[in-house]
């Protein structure tokens, strides 16, 4: 799924986004996020997030710089649950 949506999204800059010009208001263009988003992200968030992207242009917007996020790195603690005594609280003895 994720190639498909790439390679609609490069036929799509490559024919129809040359027609409409320069006139994004955010860097970089709607259609460069969105190809961007879904190779990093994948076809579901990828997709997401180029759909919040197309909800933020419009004409009031501020316009700017809007990267995509980068991609979430999951943590050793995350992925591996480890009680392991120096995880555990200290007991206060009296």
């Amino acid at each position: 799924m994720k190639h498909v949506l790439i390679a609609l999204l490069r036929v799509y800059r490559f024919a129809i986004s040359p027609m409409y010009g320069q006139v994004c208001r955010y860097h970089p263009s709607c259609s460069a996020y969105a190809l961007e988003a879904v190779q990093v992200h994948g076809s579901v968030r990828g997709s997401w997030l180029a759909v919040r992207r197309l909800g933020r242009c419009h004409p009031w917007a501020a316009g700017g710089l809007d990267p995509v996020p980068p991609r979430r790195r999951r943590s050793r603690s995350d992925s591996v649950t480890d009680t392991s005594e120096t995880d555990l609280p200290q007991e206060i003895h009296a």
